[in-house]
């Protein structure tokens, strides 16, 4: 049985990739920092207590899996909060700058040790982290983190690769979650189901590349 691991695993889009690969019959690793009832009904191996912009948490994380090896690690977990150009809160900009790009990089050195030879990784970045798609400004952390995001996981693709570990920078698409206050265009559920398909259709030959969940090559 292969094995997943999925950060933010408790809502959202976390929690509807772990439905997605558990019903594929995966043994999935549901890391959040609180869980939730519905994830506790699945089958999943839920981690809850981990902060990933916690070193601390992320080092115990490490040791809790120190036997486990890991075929797919889907770093999720992020945040996205809305600055305003005028009246930028520089402290929300540093948060997001630790969440949605410094944690993934410390989540996926610290498991570095669990992934097999050949196996997955893949970020959940947004568009908006595309300096070419950017055609309406503002949102200066989220954007910011994004990019820094990817080009985080452009160098993981290139440094791995000796070990035939794949890396795929995924955007999820408009999704109806929390974090949008659920006025998104397509469901967490569906947004899974693509994401799945092109971690799927991850090689060496096209690692490192930055997909929308449809298939569409995005910019940078």
């Amino acid at each position: 049985m292969k094995t997943a691991l999925i950060t933010g695993a408790n809502r959202g889009i976390g929690f509807a990739l772990t439905q997605n690969y558990l019903a594929q019959g995966w043994h999935v690793i549901a890391v959040c920092r609180t869980t939730s009832p519905e994830l506790d009904s699945t089958k999943a191996q839920v981690i809850a207590g981990v902060d990933v912009a916690d070193e601390a948490a992320i080092a115990q994380l490490a040791q809790q899996l120190a036997e486990t090896k890991i075929d797919l690690l889907i770093n999720n977990a992020g945040i996205f909060l809305h600055e305003q150009l005028g009246d930028i809160d520089y402290k929300t900009v540093t948060q997001q700058f630790l969440v949605n790009a410094q944690a993934p990089l410390q989540v996926t050195e610290a498991l570095l040790g669990n992934l097999n030879d050949g196996a997955k990784i893949a970020f959940i970045t947004s568009r908006m982290g595309s300096i070419a798609d950017n055609t309406s400004g503002g949102y200066y952390g989220y954007r910011m983190s994004k990019a820094a995001l990817n080009a985080g996981a452009k160098s993981l693709s290139l440094d791995l690769k000796a070990r035939g570990i794949t890396v795929a920078i995924l955007h999820p698409g408009y999704v109806q979650t929390a974090m949008v206050n659920f006025g998104g265009d397509i469901s967490a559920s569906e947004s899974a189901q693509r994401l799945s398909k092109r971690i799927a259709e991850l090689n060496l030959q096209n690692t490192g590349g930055f997909w929308h969940s449809n298939g569409e090559t995005l910019l940078w």
